[in-house]
């Protein structure tokens, strides 16, 4: 467990609001080794692209063993800290969800508190339970695991608008009273919002990069410690295959015009 513990204070020391990690997330080993190989400095998985590439659904349908093991795939490619994103646990209990995350290699790991089926939001004393569980099987297997608590509450629409971001802090310092490192307001776009959320729960907070959102350099100034890309990688890779192949398709060329041959 010595590496792996190594792995996890690594992880945690990267979360610095002001100065975030850059987490763009990673589907196989190809695409975990391309984060690194651009400087980046961890490895983040997201549930819907390793679903898609193995071609399940997103919303907790990949078998639990097909998700680990493409999670110990891509941990085994790299030499840095990954971290796991996992939907709600698949339904294992706090204990085999750690033995499980240790032994593929992973340190952190990604808990949302919606049901991933319905999207509808679990209680919150009931997310903080589970939460509070993670910690202490993690505790108990000796090594620090990183926790990222995931709010849904602006994702499922959650309430009033005018309400949401209160209750998204609200849940954020329950979770982290419970032992979550770091909180994930996904889908908190608004720079203002950002900024008091930030304020209030004074503990590092990841926010998805997406179109809408504020940059990466604004993010920082706002304090963010933790900037995620989601699928929008897997989905970009998607596009440019679908567009190549229409290319193919209407070109008896040897390779389409304008597309550059391996």
């Amino acid at each position: 467990m010595t590496e792996l513990s190594r792995r996890a204070a690594a992880l945690r020391a990267l979360h610095r609001p002001g100065d975030p990690l850059i987490l763009p997330n990673a589907w196989d080993p190809g695409s975990a080794r391309a984060v690194i190989a651009a400087g980046f400095p961890a490895v983040a998985t997201s549930s819907a692209a390793v679903a898609e590439a193995l071609g399940h659904a997103d919303g907790e349908a990949t078998p639990v063993a097909e998700m680990f093991a493409a999670v110990a795939r891509i941990a085994a490619a790299v030499a840095v800290p990954v971290t796991a994103d996992l939907e709600r646990g698949y339904g294992l209990r706090p204990a085999e969800l750690v033995e499980r995350l240790l032994a593929a290699g992973a340190v952190g790991c990604n808990i949302e508190d919606s049901d991933p089926r319905t999207g509808a939001l679990h209680d919150v004393e009931e997310q903080a339970e589970l939460l509070a569980g993670i910690r202490a099987a993690a505790a108990a297997a000796g090594v620090d695991l990183v926790l990222n608590a995931r709010v849904d509450v602006h994702l499922r629409a959650y309430g009033p608008a005018e309400g949401r971001l209160v209750e998204a802090v609200r849940r954020a310092r329950r979770y982290l009273a419970a032992g979550a490192d770091c909180v994930y307001p996904i889908l908190l776009a608004d720079p203002e919002e950002i900024r008091t959320l930030v304020a209030e729960v004074e503990a590092p907070v990841n926010v998805l990069a997406r179109p809408g959102a504020p940059a990466p350099a604004e993010l920082a100034a706002l304090g963010v410690a933790r900037i995620s890309y989601g699928s929008s990688l897997y989905a970009a890779a998607r596009a440019r295959m679908v567009g190549m192949l229409a290319a193919i398709q209407a070109s008896d060329e040897a390779f389409p015009t304008g597309e550059e041959a391996p």
